[in-house]
C-alpha cells in the first residue's frame, strides 16, 4: 500500500488539508481546523511541498494554474466532468449546463452537479467557478462564502493579465 502524507496550508479563507503520496496529490479540501497541524518539514515529499508552494503563489495572485501532479479518484463520468472543469478559464465561470453540454450530455445537469460536489481537489479542479444558469452562486462544499471569495480573488488578481 502506498504511504499517504498530510500537510496543512493556512490560506486566507481557512486551513486546507493536502493529502498525497510521493507521486501525486489526491485530496485538497478545506478543513474546519482553526490552524494548521501538519507542517511543511524536511521529510515532506517534494510533490506536497510543490503543491504547498503553488498555493502560496495562487493566494498571492501570482499563479493562475497548477502544475504539480495530482490524481482523480472517482468514476469515469466524474473524471470527465472534472476534466471539463479544468477548461473553465481562471477568473471566469461556467454553469452546470455549460459543463453538461461540453461533455456531450446536455441532459446530465444534475449528474454534473453531483460530480462537481464530489471533487476532492478543491481550487485545482475549479468547481468554485461553476455557477447556476441564472448567474447566481450555487452550492460549494467549502461554503458559499469561500466560493465568493475565490471568484473575487481571481477576478482582482487577473487584472492586467488578459
Amino acid at each position: 500500500m502506498t504511504k499517504k502524507y498530510k500537510l496543512d496550508y493556512e490560506s486566507p479563507i481557512g486551513v486546507i488539508e493536502i493529502i498525497g503520496t510521493n507521486e501525486a496529490i489526491s485530496s485538497i479540501l478545506f478543513s474546519e481546523k482553526d490552524k494548521k497541524e501538519n507542517f511543511l518539514q524536511a521529510e515532506t515529499p517534494p510533490v506536497l511541498t510543490e503543491c504547498y508552494n503553488q498555493f502560496d503563489e495562487y493566494f498571492k495572485g501570482d499563479r493562475h494554474e497548477f502544475t504539480f501532479p495530482y490524481q482523480f479518484e472517482g468514476t469515469d463520468f466524474q473524471k470527465t466532468v472534472w476534466g471539463a472543469l479544468i477548461e473553465i478559464p481562471y477568473a471566469e465561470t461556467g454553469s452546470y449546463k455549460d459543463i453538461a453540454v461540453s461533455i456531450g450530455n446536455e441532459k446530465a445537469i444534475r449528474a454534473v452537479g453531483s460530480a462537481n460536489g464530489k471533487n476532492k481537489l478543491s481550487i485545482v479542479i475549479p468547481c468554485h467557478r461553476v455557477i447556476g444558469s441564472n448567474g447566481k452562486l450555487t452550492g460549494y462544499a467549502g461554503g458559499l462564502w469561500r466560493k465568493e471569495w475565490l471568484l473575487q480573488h481571481e477576478r482582482s488578481s487577473n487584472k492586467g493579465h488578459k
